[in-house]
Protein backbone atom coordinates (compact mmCIF):
# COMPACT_ATOMS: atom_id res chain seq x y z
CA UNK A 1 0.00 0.00 0.00
CA UNK A 2 1.48 3.51 -0.71
CA UNK A 3 0.18 6.36 0.96
CA UNK A 4 -1.00 9.31 -0.90
CA UNK A 5 -2.41 11.36 1.75
CA UNK A 6 -4.08 11.21 4.84
CA UNK A 7 -7.17 9.00 3.90
CA UNK A 8 -5.96 8.09 0.56
CA UNK A 9 -3.91 4.95 0.04
CA UNK A 10 -3.82 2.92 -2.96
CA UNK A 11 -1.89 -0.43 -3.64
CA UNK A 12 0.71 -1.23 -5.91
CA UNK A 13 -1.39 -3.42 -8.22
CA UNK A 14 -3.35 -0.43 -9.02
CA UNK A 15 -0.18 0.82 -10.93
CA UNK A 16 1.72 0.11 -13.67
CA UNK A 17 5.03 0.89 -14.09
CA UNK A 18 7.03 1.18 -17.90
CA UNK A 19 10.66 2.15 -17.65
CA UNK A 20 12.30 4.03 -21.03
CA UNK A 21 15.39 5.19 -22.12
CA UNK A 22 15.56 8.85 -20.35
CA UNK A 23 16.24 11.84 -22.29
CA UNK A 24 17.57 13.53 -19.25
CA UNK A 25 20.98 14.21 -17.84
CA UNK A 26 23.49 10.68 -17.56
CA UNK A 27 25.83 10.59 -20.27
CA UNK A 28 26.53 7.62 -21.61
CA UNK A 29 24.29 5.86 -19.11
CA UNK A 30 21.45 7.25 -20.58
CA UNK A 31 22.01 5.61 -24.05
CA UNK A 32 22.30 2.28 -21.88
CA UNK A 33 19.88 2.00 -19.05
CA UNK A 34 15.99 2.58 -18.96
CA UNK A 35 15.97 5.21 -16.41
CA UNK A 36 13.03 6.88 -17.42
CA UNK A 37 9.85 5.72 -15.68
CA UNK A 38 6.15 5.86 -16.79
CA UNK A 39 4.03 5.39 -13.90
CA UNK A 40 0.01 5.07 -15.39
CA UNK A 41 -3.04 4.77 -13.16
CA UNK A 42 -6.66 3.56 -13.85
CA UNK A 43 -8.72 6.51 -12.57
CA UNK A 44 -11.94 4.62 -13.01
CA UNK A 45 -10.56 1.46 -11.51
CA UNK A 46 -8.69 2.77 -8.39
CA UNK A 47 -10.59 3.41 -5.13
CA UNK A 48 -10.93 6.99 -5.38
CA UNK A 49 -14.23 8.63 -4.23
CA UNK A 50 -15.99 9.93 -7.74
CA UNK A 51 -15.79 13.35 -6.15
CA UNK A 52 -11.85 13.11 -6.93
CA UNK A 53 -11.90 11.42 -9.84
CA UNK A 54 -14.50 14.09 -11.48
CA UNK A 55 -11.75 16.13 -10.26
CA UNK A 56 -8.62 14.63 -11.96
CA UNK A 57 -10.22 14.90 -15.12
CA UNK A 58 -10.55 18.33 -15.09
CA UNK A 59 -8.05 19.61 -13.49
CA UNK A 60 -5.49 17.47 -15.51
CA UNK A 61 -6.79 16.45 -18.53
CA UNK A 62 -3.45 16.41 -20.53
CA UNK A 63 -2.14 13.71 -18.38
CA UNK A 64 -4.89 11.50 -19.08
CA UNK A 65 -5.28 8.98 -21.98
CA UNK A 66 -8.43 8.13 -23.92
CA UNK A 67 -7.76 4.86 -21.33
CA UNK A 68 -8.63 6.75 -18.29
CA UNK A 69 -5.30 6.07 -17.53
CA UNK A 70 -3.46 8.81 -15.53
CA UNK A 71 -0.05 8.96 -17.30
CA UNK A 72 3.16 10.91 -15.50
CA UNK A 73 6.49 10.49 -16.72
CA UNK A 74 9.68 11.28 -14.96
CA UNK A 75 12.96 11.56 -16.33
CA UNK A 76 14.51 13.99 -14.59
CA UNK A 77 17.27 12.35 -12.43
CA UNK A 78 19.71 9.57 -13.48
CA UNK A 79 18.56 6.44 -11.72
CA UNK A 80 15.48 4.75 -12.19
CA UNK A 81 14.49 4.93 -8.41
CA UNK A 82 14.87 8.20 -7.92
CA UNK A 83 13.03 9.02 -10.66
CA UNK A 84 10.24 6.43 -9.47
CA UNK A 85 10.21 8.52 -6.51
CA UNK A 86 9.79 11.76 -8.48
CA UNK A 87 6.84 9.99 -10.73
CA UNK A 88 4.70 9.09 -7.28
CA UNK A 89 5.69 12.59 -5.65
CA UNK A 90 3.77 13.90 -8.49
CA UNK A 91 0.90 11.49 -8.39
CA UNK A 92 0.38 12.94 -4.43
CA UNK A 93 0.70 16.44 -5.56
CA UNK A 94 -1.80 15.40 -8.23
CA UNK A 95 -4.13 13.51 -5.81
CA UNK A 96 -3.62 16.06 -2.94
CA UNK A 97 -5.08 19.24 -5.44
CA UNK A 98 -7.69 17.37 -6.60
CA UNK A 99 -8.47 16.77 -3.24
CA UNK A 100 -8.70 20.01 -2.66
CA UNK A 101 -12.74 21.53 -3.00
CA UNK A 102 -12.73 24.53 -4.90
CA UNK A 103 -14.60 27.73 -2.99
CA UNK A 104 -18.07 28.45 -4.62
CA UNK A 105 -18.29 31.30 -6.38
CA UNK A 106 -19.99 34.13 -4.81
CA UNK A 107 -22.23 36.36 -7.39
CA UNK A 108 -21.63 39.80 -7.63
CA UNK A 109 -22.57 42.87 -10.09
CA UNK A 110 -20.20 44.91 -11.53
CA UNK A 111 -20.00 48.38 -9.60
CA UNK A 112 -21.43 51.63 -10.73
CA UNK A 113 -17.85 52.86 -11.47
CA UNK A 114 -17.15 49.99 -13.67
CA UNK A 115 -20.56 50.14 -15.38
CA UNK A 116 -19.94 53.68 -16.15
CA UNK A 117 -16.62 52.73 -16.98
CA UNK A 118 -17.95 49.92 -19.68
CA UNK A 119 -20.16 52.41 -21.08
CA UNK A 120 -17.56 54.75 -21.98
CA UNK A 121 -15.47 52.82 -23.55
CA UNK A 122 -18.63 51.74 -25.37
CA UNK A 123 -19.12 55.37 -26.96
CA UNK A 124 -15.27 56.24 -27.50
CA UNK A 125 -15.75 53.07 -29.98
CA UNK A 126 -19.01 53.81 -31.34
CA UNK A 127 -17.37 57.62 -32.18
CA UNK A 128 -14.00 55.51 -33.39
CA UNK A 129 -16.20 53.74 -36.10
CA UNK A 130 -18.42 57.25 -37.17
CA UNK A 131 -15.55 58.63 -37.98
CA UNK A 132 -14.12 55.84 -40.21
CA UNK A 133 -17.50 56.66 -42.29
CA UNK A 134 -17.53 58.30 -45.18
CA UNK A 135 -19.02 61.66 -45.36
CA UNK A 136 -22.26 62.10 -47.00
CA UNK A 137 -21.82 65.06 -49.77
CA UNK A 138 -25.43 65.55 -50.21
CA UNK A 139 -26.22 66.65 -46.32
CA UNK A 140 -22.84 68.94 -46.52
CA UNK A 141 -24.82 70.83 -48.91
CA UNK A 142 -28.06 71.32 -46.94
CA UNK A 143 -30.17 70.36 -49.92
Amino acid sequence: MIKLTDSIWLCEQDFTWRFTRSPGPGGQHVNKADTGVQLCVNVASVQLPNYLQKRLYELFPGYITSHGELQIDAHEHRSQAMNKREALDRLRAFIARAAERPKPRKRTSPSRAAREKRLNRKKMHGRKKQFRRPIDRSQLSGE
